[in-house]
């Protein structure tokens, strides 16, 4: 434990403390037993632990206990996000979900027609006018010049209006008109708009109002008559999509007209779902149906045209009479400035007109239809923006205007009141800018205050508060340079909450303004521009293609290629760029073209290299991820990427500190090995490979091979996704390679047990070494990254004759008279055009692969074994497998002794030979029962199937294999036995092997009777390969808070450590002075109720509670106070059984449990004390091999929470020192005893030799010093 490991290291270090400092004794001696990376890792750790203490020293010079606080560990292992993920899976946030905001249908409206009904002269009979009166028509008086005249000059004057907000419509114009004239003027515009929007504006200020049928008047040829048209025949002639725009008195009737069109739906707006003519049809009506226009003569008469087409000159006219400024109304027409210049005094009162209305709607609609009415069309968001200040106007004259969709109340919404200062603001300017033209414009302060309501919001808003009303005012001033950089750092800060905030930006409409601010040059853009697009693009991938399009992906290049720039936005740009690459094709040449891949490349390179001395982490690991991304199916990218020698510049990233730097690492790898459509044909995918793309592959798995017994899950699990893709592409030599691994030699003679086999009762992983550092020299196992064969582990025997399936058999393999990891033979013969193994180099790694396949699929952490049993099934390893149905009983024969890898046959006993019985026999048949037990009985059978067995009927069969043909055929006692692989022994010729080595042997031709062969369809492969997380998974990282990291229980987090920092100390001064020499007060008993007995317990310091193991691995937590067990569980599920030692990691904090079993593997579970709810954190292969001729590892493990190292040894000439914060072997410290290590406890490795080797050393440095003595 590592509050004991603490008691002992201060009662070591009191003699040697001198002026408050610690010295290690002889530290030039204990040096020389170390290796060097130790040392200085070591070193480097105490010195920034003692930095540490010494500060917190000086801030609390009067805590009394301040000596002792130097030995307490203030550093949490194994908490970081990678370790909240489930065991099943990874945690990925899951990028590319669509929000909302984007429109999916955006239109246009294209034409649009004026109806113009005012018979000027004649005042229809059902309008009684007062004196004086409203008279402005489009702000021309129609009785200032003949009739004729004025109605021409009004109608051009009215679409002068209509082109200052769709300049680019077209415009048809009927004056006066009759039936037929409005039918021509609807068809024709309909036909020429096709698809697009029509507007259809009426004005009827000539004629009578319209009918309760909905029938609005239009006259006859003479003009003698009122003639009356149905809507409906207007909305038929027009057709959809169209707005109406009906400027006449009780307009409202109208709209209740088409809202009861039995087509509409029974009940038009309140129906519970929209029919598509609804969607498409808008409707804009100047009052209700019982409401006549007001005839103030201080508005025109047509008020409702003039708020939607003129909104500054009809708003300003109707406040100028209500201000206390009390201008000259005529003063409004002598404004400067044009409306599209907001640097002038008209421009910026039409800016912040839009801001408010957009404000307005944005806070009182629902998003959908604010999204419908504001953002899908650009004429129609400018006629509801101005229908909000046409209904402010007009509520003050008691007339309501209507709409379709219909609009909450907005006149008297806070915003109006902004809009009016603003207003004051520029009336007040007005009279000395227009008798002083050189008068130079003090802009409103409007923005700059809306700016800082939404930086108070900020400070005190949440996602459960009110959204911030400034938003969509934040939006307007990205238009402006002088707000434009505080406004994108508050909108940074905004986005930073979380994808609730992207979302809400987004469907304000900030899209299109960020986009086309990537086309400025400002440098102090820059940064915030790229955590902008970073947030965005973690909610919703589909903007890569607007970003292309666009070509802001040279935007990112150029930012990414900057060495100037802090590594961490680097990190960002290269996100961005991952996102845009992503399965996305025109991204990927694009930046491809742009020199990406020669970009990161060297960036990798000289990251070590940085000005600061360090690596920046996360940028390593984006440029990892943006690469193979970029690359991944991208033929022109994987040439490129070679010929720059990415492998060997990737390969350097493998022994990084960090896992995911590591895990980006494989996964860029990975991308490398080409995925081919064509699978394993008859011909194969191997036969297209040319020499270069063949031997780069392998040198590309030699890389992959060195992090297999990484400490990290992570990285595990995408070396298994990456030996996929080349088990697919290379499907041919994996099953050759499987072949070789499974095939016993014809003619071999038999090797006495223990020089050099593989342990039949360890599993597969035992069989490697760790990559990279030498492994016993007496043990005979090489390295992986080497390329030097694996004759111990492979294969002992040597083989004098054919390689086939049955003895005798010529070549009619191409494995035939092979070298196979060394052995003798001639050249392959071919079959079928099958390709030969040219080299043993080539064929050691093909099996190297299949090995590491195995040993994943044995894999401690379980997705990481379900990756590496897909391998197996791709490789066609499983295809090994055979189900045996017994003729009497139907039971199954063919489980292996460890049924987590069945990929071997059964394989009866035999006298004179050392070994385990590897199957067992559920058969009523005393002939092939007795017949396998021919010297030791059989095990249980195992209590769950094997994992590459499944159902009986989805195994996958080798077709060339007649069971009943081998059951029926005698076993002959006299044929020596084999050992196959290092587990199995056989017969070399008994019936069912004969059968089964057949149909290996013919795996080079993939007939339809050798092994099933992998689908070669291209759609799928998406189904057979397994899918990397590392990228979706690194991609959560940009959806969280990035400005300022929530830790929403830090206060109490460091109170609870506080507490138990003064327990602790206070428990170690106690135990110094005590003089108790036992003990004698019981607390409490527990029965366990195990039949294999209790193998190990640890008390956790802090509370009432006790941790125990059996034999069995069943791990209990019993709380000694209540006399109860609250958790239960089993620590694996795997038949290898063996406990080694319990520990807590962490005391100070959420205590973790680290369980070490026998075989050496290392589990650690987090909430281990919560009913059903632990959950494995990490586990890894803390020791791998053993010495020849041992039966099993016997793995023994010490934690020390100061270092954060784990010491594991076992059957092994080595201690393996893992450093958990890296989860990474750093050392392996070499045993002085020629036996095996049989126990680790307080820095001291107790031999079976019977020689006690005390590895003391000083907390703070970590030196190790070998006392070895004769007991």
């Amino acid at each position: 434990m590592a509050l004991g490991d603490i008691v002992l290291c201060r009662q070591r270090s009191m003699n040697s403390m001198g002026g408050g400092h610690l010295s290690p004794p002889g530290l030039s001696h204990l040096a020389s037993n170390l290796p060097l990376e130790l040392i200085d890792d070591l070193s480097r750790r105490n010195q920034v632990e003692d930095a540490h203490h010494l500060a917190a020293a000086e801030e609390d010079s009067s805590c009394t206990n301040e000596s002792g606080a130097t030995f307490l560990p203030n550093t949490s292992y194994l908490c970081d996000l990678r370790h909240d993920a489930h065991e099943a899976t990874v945690a990925v946030s899951e990028p590319g979900v669509v929000s909302r905001w984007r429109m999916k249908d955006r239109m246009k409206t294209g034409w649009v027609a004026l109806c113009m009904c005012l018979n000027i002269g004649v005042d229809p009979p059902d309008v009684i006018k007062i004196s004086p009166c409203a008279r402005l028509e489009c702000w021309i008086d129609p009785f200032s010049t003949a009739s004729v005249k004025a109605l021409e000059a009004i109608a051009k004057n009215l679409q002068t209006q209509y082109e200052r907000w769709q300049p680019r419509a077209r415009y048809k114009v009927s004056l006066d008109p009759t039936v037929e004239d409005v039918k021509k003027l609807c068809l024709s515009c309909r036909k020429n708009a096709k698809g697009e929007r029509v507007l259809f504006h009426y004005n009827g200020h000539g004629v009578p109002k319209p009918t309760v049928n909905g029938e609005i008047w239009v006259f006859n040829k003479n003009f003698t008559q009122y003639i009356p048209l149905s809507v409906y025949d207007l909305e038929l002639w027009l057709g959809n999509p169209s707005i109406y725009v009906f400027d006449c008195s009780a307009a409202g009737m109208i709209v209740n007209a088409f809202c009861e069109r039995s087509e509409w739906g029974s009940g038009g707006a309140s129906s519970g779902s929209l029919t598509s003519a609804m969607k498409e049809c808008i409707l804009l009506a100047a009052c209700g149906a019982n409401e006549t226009l007001p005839q103030n003569s201080e508005l025109p008469a047509d008020v409702f045209t003039s708020c939607l087409t003129t909104p500054i000159k009809i708003a300003l006219r109707w406040f100028c009479p209500r201000s206390l400024l009390q201008l000259d109304s005529d003063l409004i027409d002598r404004i400067p400035g044009r409306q599209n210049d907001r640097k002038t005094p008209l421009g910026e009162l039409n800016w912040i007109f839009t801001a408010i209305t957009d404000t307005i709607a944005w806070n009182v609609l629902p998003r959908e239809l604010f999204q419908r009415l504001f953002r899908q069309d650009l004429l129609v968001a400018s006629l509801f923006r101005n229908f909000l200040l046409a209904e402010r106007i007009m509520r003050a004259a008691n007339c309501c205007p209507v709409s379709y969709p219909r609009l909450p109340p907005t006149h008297q919404h806070p915003m109006w009141h902004a809009w009016d200062m603003a207003a004051e603001i520029c009336l007040s300017q007005l009279p000395a800018l227009v008798d002083d033209p050189n008068a130079e414009f003090q802009p409103s302060p409007f923005f700059t205050e809306q700016l800082t309501a939404f930086e108070v919001w900020l400070d005190h808003g949440s996602e459960r508060k009110k959204p911030p009303e400034q938003l969509p005012i934040v939006l307007q001033v990205l238009l402006s340079q002088s707000h434009r950089f505080r406004a994108l750092v508050l909108l940074g800060r905004f986005l930073d909450m979380g994808a609730w905030a992207v979302d809400l930006a987004l469907s304000v409409g900030i899209f299109p303004y960020v986009l086309k601010l990537l086309q400025t040059t400002a440098t102090d853009l820059r940064q915030i521009l790229v955590f902008i697009w970073t947030k965005i693009l973690a909610l919703d991938k589909s903007c890569q293609v607007d970003l292309v399009k666009d070509g802001g992906h040279s935007y990112f290049i150029h930012f990414l290629e900057n060495p100037d720039i802090h590594a961490e936005q680097r990190a960002m740009a290269a996100y961005v760029l991952a996102v845009i690459v992503d399965g996305h094709q025109q991204g990927q040449h694009a930046c491809i073209q742009a020199g990406l891949i020669g970009i990161c490349l060297s960036h990798i390179q000289a990251a070590p290299n940085a000005l600061d001395g360090q690596t920046e982490p996360q940028l390593l690991q984006w440029l990892c991820l943006c690469l193979g991304k970029l690359w991944d199916g991208v033929v022109e990218g994987v040439s490129i990427a070679l010929h720059d020698d990415a492998p060997a510049i990737l390969g350097k990233v493998l022994s990084e500190p960090q896992p995911e730097v590591r895990a980006a690492a494989v996964f860029a790898l990975g991308t490398l090995l080409k995925v081919r459509a064509d699978g394993t044909s008859s011909e194969g995918a191997d036969n297209d490979m040319d020499e270069d793309t063949s031997a780069a592959e392998q040198r590309i798995a030699n890389l992959l091979l060195t992090v297999l017994w990484d400490g990290s899950p992570l990285v595990r699990a995408e070396l298994a996704v990456a030996l996929a893709r080349l088990a697919f592409s290379h499907n041919r030599m994996f099953r050759q390679a499987a072949a070789a691994y499974l095939k016993p030699p014809s003619h071999s003679a038999v090797v006495p047990y223990g020089t050099g086999y593989r342990n039949p009762g360890y599993p597969y992983s035992s069989q490697f070494t760790y990559a990279g550092l030498q492994s016993d020299s007496d043990q005979g196992l090489q390295t992986l990254d080497g390329g030097t064969p694996y004759r111990s582990v492979m294969r002992i025997v040597r083989s004098s004759g054919s390689l086939s399936g049955s003895p005798g058999s010529s070549g009619n393999s191409p494995l035939s008279d092979n070298p196979v990891l060394g052995e003798s033979g001639g050249n392959a013969s071919s079959n079928g055009g099958s390709r030969q193994w040219k080299r043993s180099e080539e064929c050691n790694m093909y099996v190297q692969c299949i090995m590491a396949a195995y040993a994943l699929a044995r894999d401690s952490f379980p997705r990481v074994a379900s990756l590496g049993r897909k391998v197996l099934r791709i490789g066609g390893a499983d295809s090994a497998q055979v189900m045996v149905s017994s003729r009497a009983g139907g039971g199954v024969v063919g489980y292996p002794r460890n049924p987590s890898v069945s990929a071997l046959p059964p394989t009866p006993a035999m006298a004179g030979v050392l070994h385990r019985s590897t199957s067992w026999v559920a058969s009523s048949s005393g002939t092939l029962a007795s017949t396998w037990r021919i010297t030791t009985p059989p095990p249980s059978p195992p209590t769950r199937p094997a994992f590459l067995a499944g159902s009986t009927s989805s195994l996958r069969r080798v077709a060339s294999m007649d069971i009943s043909a081998a059951l029926a055929g005698a076993w002959d006692a006299s044929r020596p036995a084999v050992r196959i692989a290092g587990d199995i022994v056989t017969y070399p010729s008994s019936p069912i092997l004969s059968t089964l080595t057949s149909g290996l042997a013919d795996a080079a031709g993939m007939t339809t009777s050798g092994l099933s062969a992998v689908s070669p369809d291209a759609a799928s492969i998406a189904t057979l390969l397994p899918e990397s997380t590392i990228y979706k998974w690194s991609c959560g990282h940009f959806s969280r808070p990035l400005l300022e990291p929530s830790h929403d229980d830090e206060e109490e987090i460091i109170a609870r450590r506080e507490m138990r920092e003064k327990l602790a100390l206070k428990g170690i001064e106690r135990c110094q002075h005590s003089s108790v020499s036992k003990v004698s007060d019981q607390i409490g008993s527990l029965d366990t109720q195990s039949d294999v007995g209790t193998k190990a317990v640890l008390l956790h310091p802090f509370k009432p509670l006790v941790c125990s193991a059996d034999e069995n691995e069943t791990i209990r937590i019993w709380d000694y106070d209540a006399n109860e067990v609250i958790n239960t569980f089993e620590n694996h599920i795997n038949p290898d059984k063996g406990i080694s030692k319990l520990c807590l990691l962490n005391e100070l904090d959420d205590s973790l449990l680290l369980v070490g079993s026998s075989d050496g593997s290392v589990r650690v579970w987090k909430d281990y004390t919560q009913k059903d709810k632990h959950r494995l954190a990490t586990s890894w292969q803390a020791v791998q091999g053993h010495r020849p001729g041992a039966r099993g590892v016997s793995a023994v493990v010490d934690w020390q929470q100061m270092t954060g190292y784990l010491y594991a040894s076992g059957q092994i000439s080595f201690i393996m020192a893992w450093d958990l914060d890296r989860e990474q072997l750093v050392s392996r410290i070499p045993s002085p005893s020629d036996s095996y290590v049989s126990a680790l406890t307080k820095f001291t490795a107790g031999c079976m030799s019977g020689c006690l080797s005390d590895a003391s050393c000083t907390c703070d440095y970590g030196i190790w010093r070998w006392l070895c003595q004769d007991l």
